[in-house]
């Protein structure tokens, strides 16, 4: 691999100074506003924190008549819905990595409140995968809401989870180095990539 950094993915951050502060809303499309409500209020313990109606979108002027909701978590963020009426079922995915690696993950205060949180799960009728363990990183319980959505409840179990900057742009170096030098090699670009997760994985057995 090479020495030094070649991609502009990995020159480093931005020099505006602009950084979001935190999560405002993450937003779907909801074809049934009841059983969400009754899901993100009753299950997940959310307060309803806002709704809008509206004949057209605001951004693009679009005619699509809708229901804005928000639902409230404890930080201040929130997860937003839409219902409009008259939508098509949503197009299934053109693979299933889609389903699972797509997903929305919110954070519990520990590992006795991830497992807490799959027991009340279960009890209300959801399938729960996990606990899963993530290398020590991690410790969550996955599963879907009443539109497909799947979800995520975590909690780190490494205090700086999300302080590995300097390795992650290395990382990140390495994967776009081994896709490039796969294609200019004339080989198969994922088998390349699984000799480099299989180097680097020696790193969470150490």
């Amino acid at each position: 691999m090479p020495d030094t950094l070649t991609h502009p993915a990995v020159d480093g951050p931005s020099k505006s100074g602009l950084t979001p502060v935190m999560l405002n809303h993450a937003a779907w499309i909801t074809h049934d506003v009841a059983a969400t409500t009754e899901f993100y209020t009753k299950v997940m313990g959310m307060e309803l924190a806002s709704t809008i109606f509206d004949d057209k979108v605001p951004s693009t002027g679009d005619a699509f008549p809708y229901f804005h909701i928000f639902f409230r978590m404890q930080d201040g963020s929130t997860i937003a819905f839409f219902e409009a009426p008259g939508l098509p079922p949503k197009a299934k995915s053109s693979h299933p990595a889609y389903d699972v690696f797509d997903h929305f993950a919110m954070q519990a205060k520990d590992a006795d409140e991830v497992r807490r949180w799959h027991d009340w799960l279960t009890e209300n009728g959801l399938e729960v995968l996990g606990p899963v363990d993530h290398k020590g990183e991690f410790l969550s319980i996955y599963f879907h809401d009443p539109n497909g959505i799947r979800l995520e409840i975590t909690t780190p179990m490494n205090a700086e989870w999300n302080a590995h900057t300097s390795q992650g742009y290395a990382d990140l170096e390495k994967w776009l180095s081994t896709k490039e030098k796969a294609k200019a090699e004339g080989r198969d670009v994922s088998e390349a990539l699984v000799e480099l997760i299989a180097e680097e994985r020696k790193r969470y057995e150490a």
